[in-house]
């Protein structure tokens, strides 16, 4: 007797050793790791009541790292570890958090950056997930990874190594690859792709993505890519720019397209005009 459809079905997502995962769980326990680090709800002045959050959040993602094909013990340990470095990771989101807040004129308070500015939460949900990527834990990062793509429209890759003091402004359609090398103090705009040139499975262990020095900006819709493609120390990368190649330091590089305005006057009314 022939199989029908639906028992085909149930029998090849079967057909291999399975990982079973709530990625609704992760998410929730990303949005309380955002709150308990930085502190934003008032029942955490209560130091007891901050301590017992963290053993929470510690004993969840040991969870979830043992979900994703690690013993009971590696989980444990690499959850321990995690937590035991989160004073250095809080200084460091601190620092991106105060750049943002000094260059960008918009920024009434520094409140008004840690609750609403969508590239600052990217830029924590990132360095929480290349974390866990050094630390080789497997699906993790990249499904905390995906939850800041689709909330802000950013995606940045947790292999990639971001410098201190990141500033991503706006941030919309911002992509960032794996092998990326990003220094400190380095501003990039909505738009921006730090790609590859080509994608092959064959070179997934080579350097695909491009280096971006220290204190370079990039302005909004400009693409870099290549592995071998470094952005020099200091260089200002204009918009809607196509690079390929590497830019020395302290250059400037812009697109030059021209405009033609003509008054509308010259012009017969259209009739019957669609689009």
């Amino acid at each position: 007797m022939k199989m029908d459809k639906l028992q085909l079905l149930h029998k090849s997502n079967f057909s291999q050793t399975r990982i079973y995962f709530d990625k609704r769980q992760v998410e929730s326990w990303l949005e309380d790791f955002f709150i308990w680090i930085f502190c934003i709800k008032k029942e955490y002045e209560d130091f007891s009541i901050f301590q017992r959050k963290e053993d929470e959040l510690r004993t969840e993602l040991s969870r979830f790292i043992k979900q994703v094909g690690s013993t009971s013990e590696v989980s444990n340990n690499k959850a321990i570890s995690f937590f035991e470095e989160i004073a250095v990771l809080h200084e460091t989101l601190v620092s991106d958090l105060k750049v943002i807040f000094e260059f960008d004129p918009a920024a009434k308070s520094k409140e008004e950056v840690l609750l609403s500015y969508p590239g600052f939460f990217a830029i924590v949900v990132h360095r929480l997930a290349n974390k866990l990527w050094k630390s080789e834990v497997p699906i993790l990062p990249r499904l905390i990874s995906e939850y800041a793509h689709s909330k802000t429209g950013i995606d940045i890759h947790p292999g990639a190594t971001i410098g201190k003091r990141f500033f991503i402004d706006h941030g919309t359609g911002v992509v960032i690859g794996e092998t990326t090398i990003i220094g400190n103090d380095v501003k990039i705009y909505q738009g921006v792709t730090l790609g590859a040139l080509s994608v092959s499975k064959d070179k997934a262990k080579e350097k695909r993505h491009p280096t971006i020095e220290d204190k370079v900006v990039v302005y909004a819709n400009a693409t870099i890519l290549g592995g071998k493609t470094t952005i020099g120390k200091g260089a200002i990368i204009g918009g809607n720019v196509w690079i390929t190649e590497s830019i020395p330091s302290q250059s400037l590089v812009f697109h030059k397209s021209e405009i033609v305005i003509k008054s509308k006057n010259k012009f017969p009314e259209p009739i019957n005009f669609s689009i």
